[in-house]
């Protein structure tokens, strides 16, 4: 089992799993730095809000998805499902996003491929893949890989990257991944997602606790999702929702399990096929544990669990440390989730591998508001 990562050690200490004195007296720390936090967070909604910082609009619908907490609320699903059924009502639509711990290109490559290297990096332009994982980040480039006909931007100036799509791809829908703080460009959808197992951030900003921004954020929502909702009583979070927002519209989902697909071959495994299957599993996503439960319910047996800080890229030697492991356990398969896999060598102990490596593909399913959701695309898609 690696060693607790620091994004983990700091979950431990802000959740209150850490009860020794060394969290108490961390967590008095954090909470004097949320201060200085949440002040540079409500100076800078000021300056916005009063115009002395302009806003802009790069001419088209805009979508925002995006949530008040850090990490693991499931938004590139729903970006997905946004995209597809969008697409399916007609509409030209452009994902822009920032592209998270994506490498820079070379001058060689730049110079090879100038469509795919502009300004904005175009990761996908409606017919072709045209970056690898590691250039565009691993949630733009499996976005455009499931979605395979809608164009992908990454840049860090979402208005730059959104007036790009515009220009040269004559999109007429953004639909902006991780977009809520990203409040420079205005939009007219405001999407925010709440995970049901961790609503509201341990009641903290960051770093004290998860929030990106202040619970009453939540007033500028349009749409709210709440994530990760399955055997969860959502009531007592719908209330909380109400005291700060009464006209959103609320819908619950999950994630539901669809197939397994074999890293290696390609091949496609029915779902069926993981119960009493002995299991390793290996990920390196902001909250593993709703992974491993899943896995879990399921019925795959789950041996040992390797857990990695959020977007990391699994080095060769951690692989072929856990394909030892698996070997010597007699292990079924090892499994990651589809984003890992993004992030995940195939060349990597191609001499020790003692079982196939499996990613797990999910699709969002909605629990309650599906007709909210419905009546939401119909009004983008036929006004």
């Amino acid at each position: 089992m690696p060693k607790p990562s620091i994004e983990q050690s700091w979950r431990a200490v802000i959740s209150g799993k850490r009860k020794d004195k060394t969290g108490a007296f961390l967590r008095g720390v954090f909470s004097a730095a949320s201060k200085v936090f949440g002040l540079a967070v409500n100076v800078r909604f000021w300056l916005y809000k009063n115009g002395i910082i302009k806003r802009s609009w790069p001419g088209c619908l805009v979508i925002s998805v995006g949530n008040i907490t850090v990490g693991g609320t499931g938004k590139t699903p729903i970006v997905e499902i946004f995209a597809r059924e969008l697409t399916k009502g007609g509409r030209k639509v452009a994902i822009i996003s920032r592209g998270y711990k994506a490498r820079s290109p070379s001058w060689r490559k730049r110079r090879k491929n100038k469509k795919a290297f502009s300004t904005s990096k175009v990761v996908h332009d409606g017919s072709s893949l045209l970056l690898s994982a590691r250039l565009s980040g691993d949630e733009p480039y499996m976005l455009a890989k499931n979605l395979g006909n809608v164009v992908v931007i990454t840049d860090p100036d979402r208005v730059r990257g959104s007036r790009f799509a515009i220009n040269n791809f004559g999109v007429d829908t953004i639909l902006l991944d991780d977009g809520m703080q990203h409040i420079k460009i205005r939009r007219q959808i405001e999407v925010v997602l709440i995970d049901a197992t961790c609503p509201f951030g341990y009641e903290h900003l960051f770093p004290r606790g998860l929030l990106r921004e202040p619970i009453k954020s939540l007033k500028r929502a349009s749409h709210i999702f709440i994530t990760k909702s399955k055997n969860i009583d959502i009531q007592p979070i719908v209330e909380r929702i109400r005291q700060y927002n009464t006209d959103a519209e609320i819908i619950s989902c999950h994630y539901e399990p669809v197939e397994l697909v074999n890293f290696h071959t390609d091949e496609h495994i029915p779902i069926s096929d993981v119960r009493d299957m002995n299991i390793f599993v290996m990920t390196g996503i902001a909250q593993p544990d709703g992974f491993v439960k899943l896995l879990k319910d399921i019925g795959g047996n789950v041996q040992r669990v390797y857990t990695y800080p959020d977007h990391h890229k699994f080095t060769h030697a951690e692989i072929e440390h856990v394909y030892k492991r698996a070997k010597n356990w007699n292990a079924d398969g090892i499994l990651v989730t589809q984003k890992d896999a993004v992030r995940f060598s195939k060349r990597a102990g191609a001499s020790i591998r003692p079982c196939p490596v499996y990613y797990l593909k999910v699709a969002i399913k909605i629990s309650s508001g599906e007709e909210d959701f419905t009546d939401c695309i119909t009004r983008i898609c036929y006004p």
